[in-house]
């Protein structure tokens, strides 16, 4: 469909299909600690889905492309959360910094990502054009 882009798609339905693109792919090797890595220091336990890193990479990306530059820093405040401190009150935490550079990192080696000028990454041209492309299969699949 011309002229759809990843904006103008439901974000969730978004990130699951390009999820599945890159789990398909093969492209992305996930990291020996997937399995039994936290997301963040606030967290109690590893994720459940299996394909979490792949989910992480999906939205990681989705997020370059509508806000860049991003770096290690940024990726770690947008996955980050509230740490639960029992009777006193919540604060707010980051996330991983090596799951955010391990995703980085992946989407380097596949081509959609490259490295800014002023520091962090920025949506690479043919990463651009295959997000957009995946943005059209799903607004025809939700038709």
């Amino acid at each position: 469909m011309p002229g759809v882009t990843v904006k103008d798609v439901e974000t969730h339905k978004f990130v699951v299909a390009l999820a599945d693109y890159l789990k398909q792919s093969g492209k992305i090797e996930q990291p020996k600690w997937v399995d039994t890595v936290k997301t963040a220091t606030f967290k109690e336990l590893s994720p459940y889905d299996q394909d979490w890193f792949y989910v992480r990479c999906a939205a990681a990306a989705r997020h370059i492309y509508v806000r860049a530059p991003v770096g290690v820093g940024s990726m770690r405040k947008i996955f980050g959360g509230k740490k639960r401190r029992g009777c006193a009150p919540n604060h707010s935490h980051i996330g991983s910094a090596s799951v955010a550079r391990a995703v980085l990192k992946q989407l380097d080696s596949i081509g959609i990502t490259e490295a800014h000028a002023n520091g962090g990454r920025v949506i690479s041209s043919e990463g651009r054009r295959d997000l957009d492309r995946i943005a059209g299969q799903v607004v025809e699949s939700a038709q």
